[in-house]
């Protein structure tokens, strides 16, 4: 697709027609995704209690390397978009490039300076001594694959960002899909246990990478190639700022994750009821991912739609596209925390069902969870809008909050009077808040958007009344 045939479709096709060809792809690769996720701590519940809490401890980890990956991914790929949508197409694939490259560079770093550290950062994310061991196999081979997996999001998200959704579907699904079918090989046929489910997400990640990278050089695409001098310092910042918010959304989690299994170690009492408390918090993560992930799929079929408006001046389609979305993302989430509050026992059950402690814990904690889902219709829609509009400032004070700001004083102060239940309830409390805050921003954009696209099509109509009138 020639780079005007795509500005035309971005620009003037129908915006449900346009968001949901886009969000359709990005859809089923999240789900697939969460999937995978939810499939490996199943294979991974097999082996024992103390095996699935460590897949909790390093998810905080695997959070860090995907917030780094998506820092790059969405900077990269929404300041290229609306360099589309300018038509400055040579800036966009300078743009590409540093953001592909210097994912490449910190990728490296996180690797180095993780296995050098590998014992004491375990115990800092929250290993007990019971998972100690479990968790230091499980990390030591994620960490070898972080410059993989950091690019694989930076690649994914800048096929997105050119409304190639497609494409980056192909890459996510035939690493989810190896990475499904090595399990159950590594961990049980091979004999490998908790390493095995380790090397299968590795695999998966480095052949999507490669996938990935290939589909770049498809006609119509912007090439990652050393041609274009990616290393171009100058870059480094509009990447990193417009990528913040999901430093910020990422990173957050990750620490709060981190927070959340280290405060359940000191109030749990014992290190077993450690260990199930955090096995059956981990459960309840895979399976709130895998519910949110059709959203986040869904709002990343509308954040190339966003870009590429905003950067053509095109404002009311962007106002067009947000609200489309909000109502479309209300009544599924609507149809998701009834699933999540009546069908608790048996969605914890599919994955730990042989420990009555996981199973307390996690049933209580997901039904609590899933009655704030809806809330996500406009607190995630609001915070990709502002992110794609180029809004660094308001789009990284709404991600911080869910599972930050709001959520980390509440896993400071809440547990140490309630136990256990004070982490079960965090979130859903964190969610209500965020929901204010995100209120005052998004509807303060909209409305300058509103403003913007008044005088632009004043000045369009009458320029000379325009003109007088300054």
């Amino acid at each position: 697709m020639a780079s005007e045939d795509k500005f035309i479709k971005m620009t003037t096709t129908p915006i449900p027609k346009l968001v949901v060809s886009l969000a359709v792809p990005t859809i089923i690769s999240m789900l697939v995704t969460s999937f995978y996720n939810m499939v490996d701590t199943y294979f991974v519940g097999k082996i024992n209690t103390e095996a699935t809490a460590a897949v909790g401890v390093v998810f905080s980890m695997m959070a860090v390397i995907q917030a780094l990956g998506f820092t790059f991914g969405h900077g990269s790929g929404t300041l290229l978009a609306r360099k589309l949508g300018e038509r400055e197409n040579e800036e966009a694939e300078r743009v590409a490039n540093a953001g592909f490259f210097f994912s490449i560079i910190c990728g490296i770093c996180v690797t180095v300076l993780g296995l050098c550290f590998l014992r004491p950062l375990s115990y800092f994310l929250g290993a007990t001594d019971n998972s100690i061991d479990y968790v230091m196999d499980y990390m030591r081979i994620i960490l070898i694959g972080a410059p993989f997996i950091m690019s694989s999001f930076v690649l994914n998200n800048q096929l997105r960002y050119q409304g190639r959704a497609m494409f980056s579907m192909i890459g996510i699904l035939i690493g989810a899909v190896l990475n499904l079918i090595l399990d159950p090989l590594l961990i049980f046929t091979f004999q490998m246990g908790i390493k095995g489910a380790a090397y299968a997400t590795i695999i998966g990640q480095i052949v999507s990478f490669i996938v990935l990278l290939f589909l770049t050089h498809n006609k119509g695409n912007i090439p990652i190639t050393l041609k274009r001098n990616p290393f171009v310092m100058r870059l480094f910042f509009p990447i990193f700022s417009a990528g913040m918010p999901s430093l910020f959304r990422q990173g957050l989690a990750s620490i709060s994750v981190m927070l959340l299994n280290r405060t359940i170690g000191s109030v749990a009492g014992t290190a077993e009821l450690a260990d199930a408390a955090i096995a059956g918090m981990s459960i309840v993560s895979r399976i709130t991912m895998f519910a949110n992930s059709a959203l986040i799929g869904f709002g990343q079929g509308f954040q190339p739609v966003c870009s590429y408006n905003y950067g053509a001046k095109l404002y009311g389609r962007v106002r067009e596209a947000f609200w489309f979305c909000v109502k479309v993302a209300a009544v599924f989430l609507l149809g998701v925390s009834l699933v999540g509050i009546f069908g608790a026992e048996f969605l914890v059950q599919l994955i730990r069902k042989d420990d009555i402690e996981v199973m307390k814990i996690g049933v209580f904690a997901l039904r609590a969870q899933a009655t704030t889902f809806t809330l996500g219709a406009w607190i995630v829609m609001c915070n990709m809008m502002l992110q794609a509009c180029g809004q660094s400032l308001m789009a990284s004070i709404v991600a911080s909050c869910r599972q930050g700001v709001c959520l980390i004083p509440l896993l400071l102060t809440l547990p140490y009077f309630m136990g256990v239940t004070g982490v079960q309830i965090a979130q859903p409390i964190s969610d209500v808040i965020t929901l204010i805050v995100s209120l005052v921003f998004g509807l303060y954009f909209l409305n300058k958007m509103k403003k913007m696209e008044t005088v632009s099509v004043k000045t369009a109509e009458k320029p000379e009344e325009a003109e007088l009138k300054e």
